[in-house]
């Protein structure tokens, strides 16, 4: 990574440990809303992290008792309502930009580590990270009906591709709050754990993501988001073309060794375990996941 100054340090902070960039939404006296200079600064953050290598997977999180309220409605609609359609229009595609375009689509793996509140307009972001584990004690609302406007924002969007439409249209006409819990059981994030365990939890799963190949396991996550909207004859060609093009890119060697290390060596089992190539030996690590976590049910 080259030495220019890093984006963070205002509305976003980061902090990295063991190869994971923990990345704050930094404005805990506001339960970290989003603010126009925040949509920049978190974009800015994550396009920078792309190419540092202290980072190996994402973690987005928030400061204080909120993962983010959603939207803020003093700096990003009061201040803006007597500004120009094209100054609106600016700074829709700013919030745009790092919620729907490079989170959704970024180079490393990314979990939303659910603390605390998130309504309104937190859910896209929250939707766009790959992997969600939340907090039992999370609170969660589309808070938006209850001010006199839509969740817009791709909010809807969001919660119609995760949470089913029972219950998607349910929460969006009351408005009415669900805990992590909740949020698991509809589909909205993959587990609920107790506050106390979010971080333990959070960090055992970006070490399992950390330990495959990252070409392909990039490649694999944005096959999954493409191929939903294709036709089956189209989806077959794509994902074979990003399966040869992910195996050039990497060279290989991460498939060619556990083909080895199951065929020739017999000390793999690919459905249970993951290889991990160490120093020149094959290390066998478990895939099998922890005991105690709520898995989501989705509909």
């Amino acid at each position: 990574m080259s030495s220019t100054k890093q984006p963070w340090g205002n509305t976003v902070d980061v902090e990295f440990s063991d190869s994971i960039a923990f990345v704050y939404f930094n404005r805990p006296d506001k339960k970290n809303c989003m603010s126009p200079t925040l949509n920049r600064e978190m974009y800015a953050t994550l396009h920078a992290l792309e190419l540092d290598d202290r980072c190996k997977v994402v973690v987005l999180t928030g400061r204080g008792a909120a993962w983010s309220a959603g939207m803020d409605l003093k700096e990003y609609f009061r201040e803006t309502d007597n500004e120009s359609d094209a100054f609106k229009m600016r700074i829709r595609e700013e919030a745009a930009a790092w919620q729907q375009i490079k989170l959704r689509n970024h180079a490393k793996p990314t979990i939303a580590m659910v603390n605390g509140w998130v309504f309104g307009g937190a859910f896209t972001p929250l939707t766009s990270c790959d992997i969600a584990i939340a907090s039992d004690d999370a609170t969660f609302g589309l808070s938006e009906i209850n001010w006199g406007i839509l969740p817009g924002g791709n909010v809807t969007k969001s919660v119609a591709d995760t949470m089913g439409q029972r219950d998607a249209l349910y929460y969006i006409m009351t408005g009415e709050t669900f805990d992590g819990k909740k949020a698991a059981k509809m589909g909205l994030v993959n587990e609920s754990v107790p506050a106390k365990q979010l971080e333990k939890r959070v960090r055992e799963l970006a070490k399992v993501l950390m330990e495959k190949d990252p070409i392909v396991l990039r490649s694999a996550k944005e096959v999954f988001k493409r191929v939903r909207y294709m036709d089956w004859e189209t989806a077959n060609d794509y994902i074979y073309a990003k399966s040869d093009g992910s195996q050039k890119r990497s060279g290989g060697e991460f498939r060619n060794g556990a083909m080895k290390a199951f065929l020739d060596e017999k000390k793999l089992k690919p459905g249970l375990d993951t290889y991990k190539k160490d120093d020149g030996k094959n290390a066998i690590k478990s895939s099998k996941k922890p005991a105690g976590a709520k898995k989501s049910k989705k509909k």
